[in-house]
């Protein structure tokens, strides 16, 4: 009895030891619509760490997803987003327009654009979403035009990227 108390011991106190480790990443899909003229860009992000960097960043109290979600967040997440994140297209630096928001389960869905492309045939992509707060977040870019697909991970250390077509 007493050798198995010590085995039950030796063996639930190094699983006790270890912590849940939280995994930060956030994906952004960037894809050339040509009959749109646009590129089109999908930012998924964990709702708790964008509630947190917001919260912190503008002294607000988000909640997001619940009754007493702030009625304007909006005006938050689109100033948020335009200061951690930027493009150029072909050299020449553009300007996203905020199309829109979802939940979906733990996940905030940005939906952005950048009217007015031809074609291109560099784009380079500056991401600092949740970085200043979560030091440990990657932000996964995958890039698409036409049939060619590439993707980068960026992170506090590579926080930029260039993809070329």
């Amino acid at each position: 009895m007493k050798l198995n108390k010590t085995f039950l011991l030796l063996f639930i106190i190094p699983l006790l030891s270890f912590s849940a480790h939280k995994y930060y990443l956030s994906l952004t899909q960037i894809k050339y619509k040509s009959e749109a003229k646009s590129v089109q860009i999908i930012i998924n992000v964990f709702m708790d760490d964008i509630e947190t960097a917001l919260n912190k960043d503008y002294n607000i109290d988000l909640k997001l997803s619940t009754k007493k979600e702030l009625k304007d967040n909006t005006i938050y997440f689109k100033k948020y987003l335009k200061e951690k994140l930027h493009f150029k297209i072909d050299g020449i630096a553009k300007e996203f327009t905020f199309v829109g928001k979802e939940y979906e389960g733990d996940l905030v869905y940005f939906y952005l654009e950048i009217p007015n492309i031809n074609q291109f045939k560099t784009i380079e992509v500056e991401n600092n979403i949740l970085i200043e707060h979560f030091p440990q977040q990657q932000n996964l870019t995958k890039c698409k035009l036409g049939e060619k697909h590439k993707s980068l991970l960026l992170t506090k250390e590579e926080n930029s990227a260039k993809f070329t077509y």
